[in-house]
């Protein structure tokens, strides 16, 4: 595993960003762990978390691409974070862009937050975690109208390798198949476990051998 996998495996659990214990997520499933990037929230998470976005941005797309997208809310802190992240670390101006839940009428009028996106604009959408691809429904759409564009991927933080809305596949390969763009995580589920099992991590075992069982468990119930 990459070096900056492992280092943002122990920041997700240094900032308290990924927990384990019991959860119960927006479908109703009842996991044993819970990712929320709503936690990110000093300067120096954010400008370590958007290091990490474009690290895997750069390693899955490279430098061929104009605009940032993340859908609100959460989505738009992590389109800046790594738009500046991406002119430090490799020279390139990205251009960021969210949507509005709620569409301005006065001043800079219209859905979009942040640059404009037009035609011939190749665009990366940037996430925090997919569970069922429900956001893309309204992402994609938005994107689309905006003109000729091209929107060559999907990068979220975490792949939590669940059954997605079809039960046979993940999410997030149920939106390359639905809107034919790749996807990808800066880490899986799969890797998480494997790094942290039975490992000191910021002075304790995140993953003893009873939260391993419950993981294994989840999984053979609810993975693919």
């Amino acid at each position: 595993m990459e070096q900056y996998k492992q280092e943002f495996i122990e920041f997700m659990v240094a900032s308290d960003v990924l927990k384990f214990g019991e959860f119960t997520l927006k479908s109703g499933r009842k996991s044993p762990f819970f990712m929320n990037a709503g936690a990110y929230v000093t300067g120096e998470q954010l400008r370590k978390l958007g290091q990490y976005y474009a690290r895997a941005i750069h390693e899955h797309y490279g430098d061929d691409f104009d605009v940032l997208f993340g859908p609100a809310y959460k989505g738009i802190p992590l389109t800046v974070a790594t738009t500046i992240a991406y002119a430090e670390l490799y020279g390139k101006q990205i251009r960021y862009c969210s949507n509005r839940k709620e569409i301005k009428d006065h001043g800079d009028a219209g859905i979009l937050l942040g640059s404009s996106i037009k035609d011939g604009d190749r665009v990366v959408i940037i996430e925090d975690v997919t569970t069922s691809g429900k956001s893309m429904e309204e992402t994609v759409p938005i994107i689309r109208a905006q003109g000729d564009i091209e929107i060559i991927g999907l990068e979220v933080s975490l792949n939590r390798q669940e059954r997605g809305k079809g039960d046979k596949t993940t999410a997030l390969e149920e939106i390359r198949e639905l809107y034919g763009f790749e996807t990808n995580a800066i880490v899986t589920m799969e890797e998480v476990v494997a790094y942290l099992y039975n490992k000191p991590c910021n002075g304790k075992i995140v993953i003893d051998d009873t939260l391993k069982e419950a993981i294994d468990a989840y999984y053979k119930e609810y993975g693919v």
